[in-house]
């Protein structure tokens, strides 16, 4: 009996030692490396998947079935200066992940991304059983079932609270409620994202009203009312958080290809002409004037907030947005802030597991 046990015991670190050794050696290679200074290099072993073995996609994200014509843009990988990122594996994923809950919290851009994830999983195991659950609260969750791995989306576009009122919607800057927040509390892993609809106005603005402490606005200057919030989520953050069992990202503003000064084809008139990455860093003295206010918040934390930096490596990517392809049939209408799948979001979470693989 005890020569069969040590027997078995020497075949179980032989299974096992080779994949620790991979697991470790990939977080020493990652460890000082500044993964978002890099450049985009063309791979034809990319995409990582096709949006036909995705069969949940949505119908935005699917530019290829809505008859985007050209290819290349789907032959890009970033590659880190000074690293490699690991290659993706849904099989490492889902093993290193078994029975946790991955959480994006956001708006439309959170939904590319967590979209992005559900496919990049799905496509390493296309037979294995999964369950899609939506709720009126904005929650959609996806489980692996083999694993018991759950992705899930919350759509919180502003983190804060809305409160509708007979007289209006009212945007409350300092509060957070449970009503919103109470599910947040119980995933692994944490990826924040907000700034978009921050910018709406007309009838896409989804408030009527702005509450600053005792102060009720019409409006403000959007920017200093979004470092107000991003404050109020902070300090939520650091209050209902266990850091100890949840690792909290915050995604980097998304650009949205509308600016002239982006650069491209046809300035910021249309992103479809744009067929393949922009070359060399985009303005690298020039930032957003919400990057700066994400990154203020984030550092005067008290707990460790990861800020997933990818707003730079997609200023290149304008090649990269579904503009008239976010529908089949007519194409009309133009999306340059959204990303096509398979995509720039693909590589956004390639970024967030080399977080995760290294923290």
């Amino acid at each position: 009996m005890g020569v069969f046990s040590s027997a078995f015991l020497v075949l179980l670190l032989m299974l096992v030692l080779p994949f620790s050794g991979f697991v470790n050696g990939e977080k020493d290679e990652l460890k000082g490396c500044d993964i978002y200074e890099g450049r985009w290099e063309y791979d034809d072993s990319y995409p990582l998947y096709n949006s036909s073995q995705c069969p949940f996609i949505e119908m935005p994200f699917d530019c290829q079935n809505n008859g985007r014509p050209d290819q290349l843009y789907l032959k890009y990988r970033w590659k880190p200066y000074a690293c490699d990122l690991p290659r993706f594996s849904g099989k490492h994923l889902l093993e290193k992940f078994e029975n946790k809950r991955i959480m994006f919290v956001g708006d439309s851009i959170s939904l590319n991304q967590w979209q992005s994830l559900t496919c990049m999983i799905h496509s390493w195991t296309p037979h294995d059983a999964y369950i899609l659950q939506r709720d009126h609260q904005g929650f959609s969750t996806f489980t692996f079932l083999k694993h018991n791995v759950s992705l899930i989306l919350s759509r919180n576009a502003l983190l804060v609270d809305i409160a509708h009122k007979s007289w209006g919607r009212v945007l409350k800057l300092n509060t957070i409620s449970d009503n919103n927040a109470k599910r947040w509390k119980d995933s692994d892993v944490l990826v924040f994202n907000s700034w978009h609809w921050w910018l709406h106005r007309g009838r896409k603005q989804p408030w009527d009203f702005i509450r600053d402490g005792d102060d009720l606005h019409k409006d403000m200057d959007r920017l200093v009312a979004y470092e107000k919030a991003l404050s109020t989520w902070s300090k939520w953050v650091d209050k209902n958080i266990d850091f100890t069992k949840t690792e909290v990202f915050f995604q980097g503003i998304s650009p949205a290809h509308i600016n002239a000064k982006l650069g491209g084809k046809n300035g910021g008139k249309s992103c479809r002409e744009d067929t393949k990455p922009l070359i060399g860093p985009p303005h690298p003295k020039r930032r957003l004037s919400a990057e700066v206010i994400v990154e203020k918040v984030i550092s005067s934390m008290s707990n460790k907030v990861h800020l997933l930096n990818i707003t730079r490596l997609s200023q290149q990517r304008k090649d990269g947005h579904p503009s008239v392809y976010g529908r089949p049939g007519r194409h009309i209408g133009m999306d340059c802030s959204h990303w096509c799948l398979p995509g720039v979001p693909d590589t956004w979470n390639e970024l967030l597991l080399a977080e995760l693989t290294r923290s």
